[in-house]
């Protein structure tokens, strides 16, 4: 998963366009939207936060300067952990070559001291798109960890183990709140389920403008 197999795959599969959204963290971003220069392939910045509540956010900016900015705001509400990379693994930051920079040391698992309420604000203050990440997921989903689906939300992923159709069928919570479904990819296999976009370019006004269907712009899930 290091950023010019990243864009080559993408390439490979038809992809347009996709969000890098490590953990806690915006360090790799940098070299994947480099990776991507004068490439047919656009590059969100992003994150997935974990919140108090052990909730996975997506946090979706269109530059990597606003990206950078939220970074620095929510890096103060994590807890002074280090990693070990022993039991969970070296957190490596690479170039846009996939050349080694450094280890983050940072303990990168571990949940920020700020609600999900705080964290979609701030994404929004940041002009960027908050989506709660994989709900129907047992683990780190917005159902199980809360028992609910707070209003107010521009979209809600699903994972690609289950389609759009059927978790709306098991969670008739969710209403018609417009559902995503991303790949979640961890490797370069790994780049399955996709949602699409009629829009006049990729950036995130337009994209919820497709959510909401506005404008002409269209959004959808095969499957």
């Amino acid at each position: 998963m290091i950023p010019p197999l990243i864009i080559d795959q993408a390439q490979t599969l038809g992809i347009d366009l996709l969000a890098i959204t490590d953990h806690n963290a915006c360090a790799n971003v940098r070299s994947v939207v480099q990776a991507a220069y004068n490439c047919p392939v656009t590059v969100l910045a992003g994150m997935e936060l974990q919140t108090r509540e052990e909730v996975h956010l997506l946090c979706l900016f269109d530059t990597l300067e606003q990206a950078e900015a939220w970074e620095s705001w929510v890096t103060q509400f994590f807890p002074p952990l280090s990693n070990d990379p022993q039991s969970v693994g070296e957190q490596f930051v690479v170039d846009a070559e996939g050349e080694l920079i450094r280890s983050e040391t940072r303990m990168l698992l571990a949940s920020a001291e700020i609600s999900l309420e705080k964290a979609v604000e701030q994404v929004r203050a940041f002009e960027g798109l908050a989506i709660p990440a994989h709900i129907d997921r047992r683990a780190n989903g917005l159902i199980t960890q809360l028992g609910l689906i707070p209003p107010g939300f521009e979209a809600l992923e699903v994972s690609r183990h289950i389609s759009p159709a059927q978790a709306r069928l098991r969670y008739p919570q969710m209403g018609d709140i417009p559902l995503v479904q991303n790949g979640d990819v961890h490797y370069l296999d790994g780049f399955l389920g996709s949602t699409f976009f009629t829009v006049e370019e990729p950036s995130i006004a337009e994209i919820c403008l497709a959510l909401r269907g506005e404008g002409g712009r269209k959004m959808w899930v095969e499957g």
